[in-house]
């Protein structure tokens, strides 16, 4: 997954604004600063509290531009996003979900949509996309 910045530069240095997400916005003083940055502010963007029920849209495609830069969610953040974003899209619980998904603790499902501790096994992915066709792990990833 894949969010977009355009890149401004200014005497002092650089600063960045998101092109889908309005409202976040980060500097630096060169550019590799900037480029750090900018993915450090994306994911905590991102990182929602396990009670929002904010979605966030998402990224767009082909955004070709001297200024825009590509930045790269961190897996862990990008696979608790959508699986909350699917959550919420159902108009379900955490502990609906809990359920449907067969998952006994519901400290278990809590830890798949913490973007610091989500980190499923490759058969828990494998088991979670054949319930959740929309959750795609090439989307994910990339």
């Amino acid at each position: 997954m894949k969010y977009h910045f355009k890149i401004h530069r200014e005497k002092n240095g650089y600063w960045a604004e998101f092109i889908e997400l309005v409202g976040c916005r980060t500097q630096g003083h060169d550019r590799q600063d900037l480029l750090d940055n900018m993915k450090e502010s994306l994911d905590l963007y991102l990182s929602e509290p396990q009670s929002s029920v904010v979605i966030f849209p998402e990224p767009r495609k082909n955004l070709k531009s001297k200024n825009i830069v590509e930045v790269q969610v961190s897996p862990t953040v990008a696979f608790a996003l959508q699986l909350r974003k699917i959550r919420l899209q159902r108009n379900l619980t955490q502990k609906a979900m809990m359920s449907f998904l067969g998952i006994l603790h519901l400290s278990n499902y809590q830890r798949l949509e913490n973007p610091k501790k989500a980190n499923p096994e490759l058969k828990t992915l494998f088991e979670l996309q054949n319930q959740l066709p929309e959750l795609s792990v090439v989307k994910i990833f990339g």
